[in-house]
């Protein structure tokens, strides 16, 4: 029952080239920085994520993006991040958009063993009739774009067929865990991260702070532990480390 793992390296030491990843966060908040940078360093790469958004340049999975580690990412957000662009406009990365909620909801059904359900979300629109552009070929024009989807009528409104989403491993981070893998996540950082947790195979979670078993109220646990395979203790200085896309203040 203890799932703690001496370190971000042994944690993710399995993960092989061609793995597909749910990676918990929206923007900067709640991003599993720590494994990300381990899965770096141990070289990994033709990696298939799964993402609300590919970090920033420098950051999150920007850093895996940016040494051409990942090969393909579903993702509903794409904004701040030059490099991300850069590679998909050049036939380099193969992007599935898909709307917020949508792809929110296709973690949470892959994680319940739902394999599919209907949405209003993108009827009408290419998202459910296809031809969005997955990949660009060298020469700007579209080399892979997205097949038709499935709809039906329901009380006479259309609905467009989405799947859910498992992957072989999934990287979240948590404010708090224990021993056996019991998380709870604060405030903003309780965007992605749950549902991630849910759809990996494998989830890894790295927690600011580890505490034993008992110490979490079961009614404040956001991931029970059966989801959830091991757990990385960060330090004070990994756990502080909470960087800002934007910084504004008051004139």
């Amino acid at each position: 029952m203890n799932k703690v793992r001496a370190g971000a390296a042994e944690a993710v030491a399995d993960i092989p080239d061609g793995a597909s990843l749910a990676v918990g966060g929206f923007g900067l908040s709640g991003v599993p920085e720590v494994l990300i940078r381990a899965l770096h360093e141990r070289g990994t790469t033709g990696l298939e994520v799964v993402s609300n958004n590919c970090g920033v340049d420098g950051r999150g999975l920007g850093i895996l993006l940016s040494a051409g580690r990942i090969a393909r990412v579903t993702g509903s957000y794409v904004g701040e991040n030059k490099e991300f662009a850069r590679q998909y406009l050049g036939g380099e990365l193969e992007v599935e958009l898909t709307p917020q909620g949508t792809l929110a909801e296709r973690l949470r059904a892959g994680g319940a063993g739902i394999p599919a359900f209907y949405t209003p979300a993108g009827v009408g629109t290419q998202v459910a009739n296809g031809g969005l552009p997955w990949r660009y070929a060298p020469d700007g024009t579209v080399a892979v774009a997205s097949p038709r989807k499935e709809t039906r009528d329901f009380a006479g409104r259309p609905y467009v067929l989405e799947h859910g989403i498992t992957t072989d491993f999934a990287l979240v981070r948590a404010w708090r865990g224990d021993h056996h893998g019991n998380l709870v996540f604060r405030r903003a950082a309780a965007n992605f991260n749950p549902l991630a947790a849910m759809a990996g195979r494998v989830t890894v979670a790295e927690v600011e702070e580890l505490v034993e078993p008992g110490a979490l109220r079961p009614d404040e646990i956001h991931v029970p532990g059966i989801y959830v395979q091991r757990v990385v203790a960060l330090t004070a200085d990994q756990a502080a480390d909470k960087p800002m896309e934007k910084r504004t203040v008051r004139p």
